[in-house]
């Protein structure tokens, strides 16, 4: 008897291991099965004298009909191009697993800047910058297009997010100081801004990150900015990665504390 209940233990105890190897194999293939480039639609949109912006669109509608978050995310400088792809590469696919999981509806606008332009026409190895008194073409294009999705009916007007790597965090500085009414949070990551923009943007919620050995775009970019944030009332956070390079976004968009503060924020 003792010998059939140990035989009868032991078929239960490996029955759990192999349901629990199971579950891990198939969030693996699950996992391995995501494709951005496939969870995306190519599309261009036409600004009023004529120049095209490419960009790309993960959108799920809320099966109740609710109004949907709309999140703008900005790429780096090494996603430019034409090929309206590119720019998924980093960020946009964490992104999109998250709203999966945790948002009954989305929108997700990726756009690209073409080889040679920017969202920001400044110095990104300088120490600070004063914000162009107009915006960049890209930048402008992006603008004409948002304006455009603020009209959409389908769009919660208390949920615009955006974020940005590199090249695309000195483009979610400039996007929030030309828009500092429209946006519920933002994540600007190892970019810099204009601090004479402080003011402006003081209210939005924001956190942004930076490497503290950062090659690429000076630390003291982002140190600066929530400093000036600060000091006009600004609840800003920021995270300083301790000896890391420039690309932080990794850990940044993978931390689940993030996100979730993210996509929490609505406007009053």
């Amino acid at each position: 008897m003792k010998k059939l209940l140990i035989i009868a233990a032991a078929a239960v105890a490996c029955a759990f291991v192999s349901n629990g190897a199971e579950a891990k194999a198939a969030a693996k293939a699950k996992v391995a099965k995501f494709n951005i480039v496939e969870r995306t639609e190519a599309k261009e949109f036409t600004g009023k004298d004529g120049k095209v912006f490419r960009y790309r669109i993960a959108e799920k509608a809320s099966p109740d009909g609710s109004k949907i978050p709309l999140v703008i995310f900005l790429h780096g400088a090494g996603e430019r191009g034409t090929n309206n792809q590119a720019q998924l590469v980093h960020g946009v696919g964490d992104l999109v697993r998250w709203m999966d999981q945790h948002e009954k509806g989305y929108r997700l606008i990726a756009g690209q800047v073409p080889f040679g332009k920017r969202w920001v026409e400044v110095n990104w190895g300088a120490k600070s910058h004063t914000m162009p008194e107009n915006p960049s073409e890209t930048m402008a294009l992006l603008l004409e297009m948002l304006d455009a999705q603020l009209s959409d009916p389908a769009v919660d007007l208390k949920r615009i997010y955006v974020t940005g790597i590199s090249m695309g965090g000195y483009g979610t500085w400039d996007l929030i100081s030309r828009r500092p009414d429209v946006f519920a949070a933002a994540l600007p990551i190892c970019g810099g801004g204009d601090v004479a923009q402080a003011a402006k943007i003081a209210k939005i919620p924001l956190w942004t990150f930076h490497g503290s050995a950062d090659g690429a775009v000076p630390v003291c970019r982002s140190r600066n900015m929530v400093s000036a944030l600060w000091a006009n009332g600004s609840n800003a956070h920021y995270r300083e990665y301790p000896d890391a390079g420039h690309a932080v976004w990794v850990e940044t968009y993978k931390d689940k504390r993030v996100l979730s503060w993210f996509f929490k924020q609505k406007k009053k």
